[in-house]
């Protein structure tokens, strides 16, 4: 299917974190994140894709049950990884909780930014989530707290059964619009779309 940038429409409000709050409790797991062989490779093919072998801070929105934190850990010298819902937060702590490197933190974004800037920034499957005027907002921020010379990884779901559906096309086609990103690795398959971008010094 050919896309072409504005084919879908973002949602007219953002998600809300009740509505996040509900899937898990109806399920410790809302997206068998743990247990799903397609998001095992996609987590997999994102941290094959890490241009650099290590890299000082790495902050992850969005981290749910911290299966990718896990991933990252060991190429971070540091992770702050986030998530908007306390279970997924106490999930995630849990599954990382032999990891001294990293910190995972209730966060609502794109209000609760952090203060800090990372050479590396992972967001994963959140973005499509978002109303266009914070999407906008999101990336702003997530540029602006990349250092010079830092990564950006954008992996998302997108959708070839339904066409015109808001998702990875639409998110990774408004991050790359950012002035002062260089793609350096684009992937795409039938389950996934992921970018690394990396901010010009």
């Amino acid at each position: 299917m050919t896309r072409r940038p504005g084919d879908a429409e973002a949602p007219r409000a953002t998600v809300s974190a009740e509505h996040f709050l509900g899937l898990y409790l109806a399920k410790d797991d809302p997206w068998d994140n743990a247990t799903k062989w397609d998001d095992q490779r996609k987590y997999a093919v994102a941290v094959a894709s890490l241009p650099r072998e290590r890299y000082r801070r790495c902050y992850e929105p969005g981290c749910s049950i911290g299966e990718l934190t896990r991933l990252l850990a060991p190429r971070c010298d540091e992770v702050l990884a986030v998530d908007c819902v306390d279970a997924a937060v106490d999930q995630a702590r849990e599954a990382v909780r032999d990891l001294a490197n990293v910190r995972v933190e209730r966060a609502m974004l794109p209000a609760e930014l952090p203060d800090a800037t990372f050479d590396l920034i992972v967001v994963g499957d959140l973005l499509y989530y978002l109303s266009a005027e914070d999407l906008d907002r999101l990336l702003d921020g997530l540029v602006a707290r990349l250092e010079p010379d830092g990564d950006i990884v954008a992996v998302h779901f997108r959708d070839r059964r339904h066409g015109g559906n808001y998702d990875g096309f639409n998110v990774h086609a408004a991050l790359a619009e950012r002035p002062g990103l260089e793609r350096r690795v684009r992937h795409e398959d039938e389950w996934f779309v992921l970018d690394v971008l990396r901010r010009l010094p």
